[in-house]
């Protein structure tokens, strides 16, 4: 029997998942997991796959937390070996694309009857159906597509690439969590697992159901930099400093404000009113005169302990510094790197801080202790599948 008694700390504990490896939202599902207390394997190929940009493992963080081995999927041992993983499993997460687990004999129908609790969470960009569905994409496209590229940047300049924040992480990664946990709970009265489809675009396009209410009754134009909340308003938006630094600026309510325009010196009635739209380029020019007129640690002290709702537009590396992300312990340090700490947090159940990644097959024996009893584990070693 495979040993259930290595259990981590967290909400998750003693939940097994097999991670095929992969770039974008599923290693970041699979990361989420693995932090929350999952027991997490990932599996790589053996042969070296395209897996984006290439770094060094230590640089790549969000392998941490989880072992890996390798496998060889072409051959018929390491195949049979990943059948035995996932049958050991509660949760398998696959990032390629469709039919490609089918091709190797991984398909969802092949554990029908040898592992019907199985959570199949499958992540795509495009999803498993739709003209698109066989096509390569990347982050951008996916969020063109949706329309939420288009949104976002200042007026009169061209969509600004969030990096792959929003398209890859959380309208993939997050929602494919979102997904296997549901699952998971429907498992727990019905004893049955099931497949996920889970495709960055359907999660983007979630995420937009706000906007898409406000384009309809025309509270929001859907030129970019011409609203509320996307740097239209003089009341929403950034704001450079003295010292060429920049601030964050977003007292959208009249009480926040008044505050805010005490602490900058600025008389309310110099200003267009908050709902005149176009008059609000006047309002940024006085507010961005002001502001130029002090470093930013300087408007930071003078802002500090109100309810202006303004706050530093820090780089990465200086929000490690920052007092109120040291105080919450908003970051720890692993591996010589600083990075952001497992999240949401609990009362009960708090996990662990996650280890450093873990170069692949460095400790087979542990990593598939919760999946494998020792007897399939030197079996498949008879085999080749395993080092």
């Amino acid at each position: 029997m495979p040993d259930d008694s290595r259990h981590r700390a967290g909400p998750l504990s003693g939940l097994r998942v097999v991670e095929m490896g992969a770039i974008g939202p599923a290693p970041m599902a699979a990361m989420m997991l693995s932090d929350l207390g999952a027991t997490i394997v990932r599996i790589d190929r053996r042969v070296s796959a395209d897996l984006g940009v290439p770094r060094p493992l230590k640089f790549d963080i969000m392998r941490r937390g989880r072992p890996s081995i390798t496998l060889d999927l072409k051959d018929e041992p390491g195949r049979d070996c990943a059948r035995d993983i996932i049958n050991g499993s509660d949760v398998l997460i696959e990032g390629f694309r469709p039919g490609v687990m089918e091709r190797l004999g991984l398909g969802p129908s092949e554990f029908e009857a040898s592992n019907r609790g199985l959570v199949y969470a499958r992540m795509t960009g495009w999803g498993q159906t739709g003209p698109l569905a066989d096509a390569a994409g990347h982050d951008l496209n996916y969020i063109g597509l949706t329309g939420a590229l288009h949104m976002i940047g200042r007026r009169g300049d061209l969509p600004a690439p969030p990096h792959a924040l929003l398209g890859d992480l959380a309208g993939g990664g997050l929602y494919l969590v979102a997904g296997i946990l549901s699952a998971l709970w429907e498992r727990s009265r019905s004893g049955e697992g099931q497949v996920i489809d889970a495709a960055i675009i359907d999660g983007v396009a979630s995420m937009l159901t706000p906007l898409h209410g406000m384009i309809a009754g025309e509270i929001v134009k859907e030129e970019r930099g011409s609203n509320a909340l996307d740097s239209g308003a003089f009341f929403y938006d950034v704001y450079e400093c003295s010292d060429g630094k920049l601030i964050s600026f977003a007292p959208i309510e009249a009480k926040f404000l008044a505050i805010a325009l005490d602490r900058l010196g600025i008389e309310q009635a110099s200003l267009p009113a908050p709902h005149d739209a176009e008059r609000w380029d006047e309002g940024k020019t006085r507010i961005a005169e002001r502001f130029c007129t002090k470093t930013r640690d300087e408007w930071c002290a003078i802002f500090e302990g109100t309810d202006g709702c303004v706050a530093p537009v820090l780089t990465p590396t200086e929000a490690f510094a920052d007092a109120h992300m040291r105080a919450r312990k908003v970051f720890f340090e692993a591996g010589g790197i600083n990075q952001g700490a497992p999240a949401p947090r609990f009362s009960r159940t708090p996990p662990a801080q996650p280890a450093p990644p873990l170069a692949p097959d460095s400790d087979v024996d542990g990593a598939l202790a919760a999946f494998l009893s020792k007897a399939r584990v030197a079996h498949h070693r008879e085999t080749g599948a395993l080092s």
